[in-house]
């Protein structure tokens, strides 16, 4: 499946106003979803984040949009908030499996309260057989894990945030 089917069928869910559309062909599986709630942000294929044009592709930047108890959330519909403002959101580069540790016996890579640097390995995403290390984007400190050991992760979900020094 090519970008121009994937747009097709956007606009096919908006014509229809469709919330959610699955399609499994060829032993490739393509879930859309849209975002619900009281400022549409966008349809985003299976939680990509929306870019704006002309802002970073980079997935660090999900779209923000009012939840109904007035507080903010990201497009995989994460709370978000005045907690976040300073904070460094690590966020999944691409869809897989996410590990906090190298193996089941090994210590996790990093644990909350603990400083990191720039570069240091985070945790590992599988993805289709191969380990993907994720490495903290900068020097500070992980003040939250998102994500659960053995998890699957989406492209641009949140997985650690962390306080930069």
């Amino acid at each position: 499946m090519d970008l121009d089917e994937i747009k097709h069928i956007l606009d096919l869910m908006r014509e229809h106003d469709l919330a959610e559309f699955e399609l499994e062909r060829d032993g490739s599986k393509l879930r859309l979803r849209k975002n619900v709630g009281p400022q549409w942000a966008g349809v985003a294929p299976a939680g990509l984040p929306v870019v704006p044009a002309g802002a970073s592709a980079a997935p660090a930047g999900a779209i923000a949009a009012v939840a109904p108890g007035g507080g903010a959330t990201d497009a995989a519909g994460q709370a978000g908030g005045v907690e976040d403002v300073d904070l460094a959101i690590v966020k999944s580069p691409i869809v897989g499996t996410f590990y906090r540790s190298s193996d089941p016996e090994s210590k996790p890579f990093v644990d909350v309260g603990q400083r990191v640097k720039k570069g240091d390995v985070l945790c590992i995403i599988e993805a289709m057989k191969l380990m993907n290390e994720i490495n903290a984007e900068c020097d500070g400190e992980v003040i939250r894990v998102y994500v659960e050991n053995g998890q699957a992760v989406q492209y641009g979900e949140r997985l650690f945030a962390v306080k930069p020094s």
